[in-house]
């Protein structure tokens, strides 16, 4: 019989799906590459925007140096791809950092990195939606300022598409990724030649004037300088965040896995760096000038820009330039870039349970994030995800240049451990290895994950150091939190799973003197006739049935009754003077427990089975609360009577096979 939040969720999720559906055949490369790259494409879409507003604080003259700032960061990418190629070989599982960590540093160190790595999906959900948000607006402008509704209408539709199982497509992951490189490639191409041949139009921001931030009076020049600098470095360098995709997915390629996901790094890497830097380099030439807050830090001719204006991210501005406001290609542009920031969300809803239930079954998390729900998803993971992305952008106001001073902390976290790890495992490689040509090559994969180390761990202090105050600290604050849940929960797993083991010690023992069973009545109706039945079968030691006198004239109603049907059972009434019905029940259990402590008592509880969602909602809830109540008490066993109620006949709710009528038999 399903409940009323059975019914919803049947409606809300569909029917369930059989096991057998959860078998797909292994990726191909083909598939893999704008699968597994969607996250890294989809930062291109606010990567750039954020170095730009990070140089704007020092001016006009500033933001020339984006190029150069894009240049190092993708230098920094295809470091880290390289190592990450030695990673995968090592540890094809499909567990990621989480497990290279955890072999090779110790379990806190795993902990540290899932930790990292739960938060980084979050804000990969809160960014890309709030960015796609942007996009939208960039489209429909009359939606402005409707920023959190629109991004959390795409978190609950990813929601509930994954709480479906409709999410697997790989068509429809692979589509949207393809067509984004494809129209930003032509793009890049259009406004390359243009710019060559002196067509290119000039961004709609770029007759306006920055108005420096009165911290940089001098622009670039001095330590403050330096240091806007690295902050716009450590901003831009969400770029980096999904190349670590590839690596907890090795398990779904195609054989060889190892070389095919390295491959994937590879291509990722370069196709990133392509669209990355030619993305900056474009905006220079169209002129495109972002402010955080264009109202007062924009002028144009020397006064205030237009009222009503709308800030239109990068990739909007440089569409608007090459193909013109209005335009096919314009719209064409804003459309993709949209739709690869929703499967890049998606795929966190799909790396965030996957990592919630590995950690899950290592005992660091709730045992409920491990299993699957109807429709083969992890359903509990995927509603925590959502959760907690939906809680961030309405606290941040989906205003993606907050959100993105959390992102990045986390992932490289994880980018930092995991090559520190990889560090350790060539080193007990190399030992064990006789043979002069893999020693050889193992000191050149260590060499690459030491390089690998050395250059996230900069890349970590230099975020710590400059986006701390600006917002850092909050995802520190949640992965420090969130490793102290877990390590709770593990000691708890542990404690409890050392309770409960068996030894020699608990075999068998002697069964209970005898057994009491109590029969709890509120009127004499079908239900508490079916209850003594049953209670009277089980042939227990001693039978008694209990009414709680909340109401003198109901219980005086009630027994006589039941001396009026002549019922074979002693009845005892219970006061309570404060109206309570759990409480005196729990009473006389423990009373009978003092008096006869190896009498086994046996609860009988009439309850209405019912055909109706809502139908629930009014029957069975004082029920409810007496077995919760009943839960704790040692020594006694709850059985539920059950009363199918004519409603349950030939209801849609009721599972099929199931008995509908009133047989009088235990069911």
């Amino acid at each position: 019989m399903l409940t009323f939040l059975d019914a919803l969720k049947r409606i809300l999720v569909g029917r369930p799906f059989r096991t057998e559906r959860l078998k797909q055949a292994p990726l191909r490369k083909r598939s893999a590459l704008p699968i597994f790259s969607a996250n890294a494409l989809s930062s291109i879409a606010y990567a750039p925007d954020e170095v730009l507003l990070t140089l704007a604080l020092a001016g006009m003259a500033a933001i020339s140096f984006s190029p150069q700032v894009g240049i190092a960061i993708m230098a920094v990418m295809l470091v880290i791809i390289a190592s990450y190629r030695q990673s995968v070989k090592a540890y094809p599982s499909g567990r990621g950092d989480y497990e290279i960590a955890s072999v090779n540093l110790g379990p806190r160190a795993g902990t540290t990195v899932a930790a990292a790595l739960l938060v980084d999906f979050v804000l990969t959900v809160a960014v890309s939606v709030s960015s796609a948000a942007h996009y939208v607006i960039a489209a429909f402008p009359v939606l402005a300022g409707h920023e959190p509704l629109i991004a959390s209408v795409g978190v609950v539709l990813l929601t509930l598409l994954n709480l479906r199982g409709r999410g697997r497509s790989r068509l429809g992951n692979a589509l949207p990724a393809y067509l984004f490189m494809g129209a930003l490639l032509a793009m890049l191409a259009a406004g390359g030649v243009m710019a060559a041949i002196g067509a290119l139009g000039a961004a709609p921001s770029a007759g306006f004037e920055l108005i420096p931030d009165p911290a940089y009076p001098a622009g670039l020049t001095g330590i403050a300088g330096v240091l806007l600098v690295l902050r716009a470095f450590s901003t831009g360098s969400a770029a980096l965040t999904g190349v670590e995709v590839p690596i907890s997915n090795v398990h779904t390629l195609a054989p060889p896995r190892a070389r095919n996901a390295g491959t994937i790094l590879l291509l990722i890497g370069l196709i990133a760096a392509v669209l990355t830097l030619g993305t900056m380099f474009l905006a220079r030439a169209t002129g495109v000038h972002l402010a955080e807050n264009p109202a007062t830090s924009l002028r144009l001719n020397g006064g205030p820009i237009p009222t009503g204006y709308v800030q239109n991210p990068v990739l909007g501005q440089l569409a608007h330039a090459v193909f013109g406001g209005g335009s096919v290609g314009f719209y064409l542009i804003l459309a993709v870039t949209a739709a690869v920031l929703l499967v890049a969300a998606h795929t966190a809803f799909t790396s965030f349970p996957n990592l919630a239930s590995h950690l899950a079954t290592d005992g660091y998390l709730p045992r409920q994030l491990r299993t699957r729900g109807d429709r083969l998803g992890f359903s509990n993971g995927i509603i925590s995800l959502s959760v907690a992305a939906l809680a961030l952008v309405w606290i941040f106001n989906a205003h993606v240049a907050t959100l993105i001073q959390l992102y990045v902390v986390g992932v490289f976290v994880s980018f930092t451990l995991s090559q520190l790890g990889m560090i350790r495992h060539w080193g007990r490689q190399l030992t064990a290895a006789p043979d002069r040509r893999v020693r050889s090559r193992i000191r050149r994969s260590r060499s690459l994950n030491l390089l690998g180390f050395l250059l996230t761990a900069a890349v970590l202090v230099i975020v710590l150091v400059t986006k701390l105050i600006h917002g850092a600290w909050l995802a520190v604050l949640g992965i420090a939190l969130l490793f102290l849940v877990m390590d709770a929960l593990k000691r708890h797993y542990v404690a409890v799973d050392a309770e409960l083991a068996v030894d020699l010690e608990d075999a068998p023992k002697a069964l209970p003197a005898r057994v009491h069973a109590l029969i709890l009545v509120s009127t004499v109706r079908k239900p508490v006739l079916r209850a003594v039945s049953f209670a009277r079968a089980s042939r227990a030691s001693k039978l008694e049935a209990l009414v709680v006198n909340v109401d003198d004239a109901q219980t005086e109603q009630t027994l006589a009754q039941w001396e009026a049907l002549g019922i074979p059972v002693p009845i005892t009434v219970l006061a309570s003077p404060y109206r309570e019905i759990a409480a005196p029940i729990i009473d006389h259990i423990k009373a009978i427990k003092r008096d006869t402590p190896r009498d086994l008592v046996v609860v009988y509880i009439p309850e209405y089975v019912v055909g109706r969602w809502w139908e629930q909602l009014v029957h069975n809830q004082t029920a409810l609360r007496i077995k919760t109540r009943l839960h704790f008490e040692s020594g006694v066993v709850v059985a539920s009577v059950p009363w199918r109620l004519s409603s349950t006949e030939n209801s849609r709710w009721l599972p099929s096979g199931a008995p509908q009528r009133n047989t009088g038999e235990p069911s």
